[in-house]
């Protein structure tokens, strides 16, 4: 995505985020929207910093194009997900026995159905994956 296309997309999340703090305060909606809006006004707004920083700042974007063509990075960035994917399913699992023996049903659900989206995920690449390479 080029210079342009990021900082429009960056001031839509800010107006957005505006909108929707404006909105709470009219009492159109509720007090979570607002949440939901500053929450996309500070992203917003931090993405408009640092575009502008890296279009400015030489040695900034040397630094940042360096570290996202790096393969050291991009290794470290597929072992990331793994593990995060392995302690997922770990602590779901757990999750969805100790809150059955809480009698918990509705919480147990929750976590059984996401270590359960989390292994048809899996399975899913998995499969993709396996023919396209």
């Amino acid at each position: 995505m080029n210079y342009g296309k990021r900082i429009f997309l960056s001031i839509f999340w800010m107006l957005l985020g505006l909108t929707l703090m404006g909105c709470h305060l009219a009492g159109f909606m509720e007090e979570f929207w607002s949440s939901m809006g500053f929450a996309l006004l500070v992203v917003g707004t931090l993405q408009v910093i640092r575009q502008i920083r890296y279009r400015t700042n030489e040695e900034y974007r040397e630094k940042f194009d360096t570290e996202a063509k790096d393969e050291r990075n991009r290794f470290i960035a597929n072992k990331a997900w793994a593990w995060a994917g392995y302690w997922f399913v770990l602590i779901g699992g757990c999750a969805t026995i100790v809150l059955k023996l809480l009698g918990r049903e509705d919480l147990m659900m929750v976590a059984s159905g996401g270590v359960c989206l989390m292994m048809l995920l899996y399975w899913g690449c998995w499969m993709y994956l396996r023919k396209k390479y």
